[in-house]
């Protein structure tokens, strides 16, 4: 049984405490010193009512307390506070939840949630498989809702640059396959990508997100270099979204600067998952994300909506992953079907669904990025806004140069979502754009 395994049984019976520190980088230093002390730690999104939006936690067994401190204040870490694992009072009239003519069992399961009491995988399903519109539009408010208390009406902007579509997988759904031999395929230089990244800084965003398909090419060593540069000449935040990696490297790339690792896993349904990807592992994938967060990356995941043969059991399966894996960022996003992929001609997911998912899906994790994707906005010109609507709190930019950006396919008819069209978005949602950002 590793230590995570023995704090996660001994947690059970034994109260935890959750740490917040002064910043991220005190955060990982202390967690690297509790787990070097023998401390089994876990780092979670942190709680509504303490801390800030979308930052990270690390929760403890409450007998370590004195232990803890004194690691503290030797290793020179500064923290903000020790707090109870345990729930806080709702600051937002959840009323207009029940405005809604509602079944009496579905009416009781929101009242559950806006208690914070654990539903089972059952009762998330009986949630999703709504049986009406008032159902449905209960379950989007209780979202916005839980939203607007966690993390605010201002919607974070990211910018992503898709540098290769070159791909070892060969995943059903996605049009970058290694067998699509249709699809031309690019790599963007480092100089292309680094001017890329000026664009990005010029706009003000704060985040640049680096995302491939599993490309070799790109080495450890590349990609460290690129790492290194963006920090030293724009000090932006950096996602990575470049597919399982050794452990090692995971280390490597926090150390060279990089913040955030996003890694899907598209299905908590290991079936699901092994129909969708026939070269990749259930249970490596479940590891790696769980490897990111060992390094002291924020870890980002999702899930697809609509997959074939996929029920609402999967679903609430996959909201559950999200929760107790402690996932930071959450992209839900409607199965589209790719061009040349062995799914081409399967239905697209269902926007509605998919609506509830990022509702229900903020409820239960609450206090975590999570976007409105580019998906959404393929599926439905009001994609995104609906999304905002529903929990999202997050847009990414598609900055890749136009000469390769339509041969990014990871499905086909993908909407190339600008600045002009996120802010407009985000105006209909009614939210606000973020102040870093340089307009004009």
């Amino acid at each position: 049984m590793s230590l995570l395994q023995k704090f996660m049984a001994k947690a059970r019976t034994e109260p935890s405490l959750l740490l917040v520190c002064a910043s991220t980088q005190h955060m990982l230093k202390a967690d690297h010193a509790l787990r070097e002390a023998g401390i089994a730690t876990e780092l979670l999104p942190t709680p509504r009512g303490i801390g800030s939006a979308c930052t990270t936690v690390i929760r403890f067994a409450a007998s370590h307390r004195t232990e803890v401190e004194k690691i503290l204040a030797a290793e020179a870490i500064e923290w903000e506070g020790i707090y109870p694992y345990s729930t806080q009072p709702r600051r937002i009239d959840w009323s207009p939840v029940y405005a809604y003519p509602l079944a009496a069992d579905y009416r009781e399961l929101l009242q559950r949630l806006e208690r914070e009491e654990p539903l089972s995988q059952e009762e998330l399903a009986r949630l999703l498989a709504v049986q009406d519109e008032a159902e449905e539009q209960a379950l989007l408010t209780a979202g916005d809702l839980v939203r607007q208390e966690c993390v605010g009406d201002m919607v974070d902007i990211r910018g992503a640059i898709e540098f290769s579509n070159y791909c070892r997988k060969n995943c059903y759904y996605c049009g970058l396959r290694r067998d699509n031999t249709v699809l031309p395929r690019y790599r963007m230089s480092e100089e292309e990508i680094l001017a890329t990244v000026d664009e990005i800084y010029r706009l003000g965003l704060r985040t640049v997100i680096l995302q491939s398909g599993e490309d070799p090419y790109y080495t450890t060593e590349k990609i460290l270099r690129l790492i290194r540069t963006i920090k030293e000449r724009y000090g932006l935040r950096i996602t990575l979204s470049l597919g399982e990696r050794r452990a090692e490297e995971y280390r490597l790339l926090r150390e060279a600067g990089a913040n955030n690792y996003l890694l899907k896993l598209e299905s908590g349904s290991p079936y699901l998952f092994a129909a969708a990807h026939p070269d990749d592992d259930y249970g490596e994938r479940r590891r790696h994300l769980q490897l990111i967060k060992q390094a002291g990356l924020l870890s980002g995941s999702g899930n697809i909506v609509g997959l074939p043969g996929q029920t609402v059991m999967d679903l609430a399966a996959d909201i559950l992953h999200f929760k107790d894996d402690g996932i930071h960022m959450i992209g839900i996003g409607p199965f589209l079907p790719a061009a040349n992929t062995p799914w081409a001609d399967q239905p697209p997911g269902d926007l509605h669904l998919c609506l509830r998912v990022v509702a229900l899906t903020r409820i239960v994790c609450q206090n975590v990025f999570l976007p409105a994707t580019t998906a959404m906005a393929t599926l439905h010109p009001r994609g995104q806004e609906l999304a905002l609507r529903a929990g999202a709190n997050t847009i990414m930019l598609i900055m890749t140069p136009p000469q390769y950006r339509g041969n990014y396919q990871i499905y086909s008819n993908k909407n190339p979502v600008n600045l002009n069209y996120a802010l407009e978005q985000i105006a209909r949602a009614g939210r606000r754009p973020p102040r870093y950002l340089r307009q004009g």
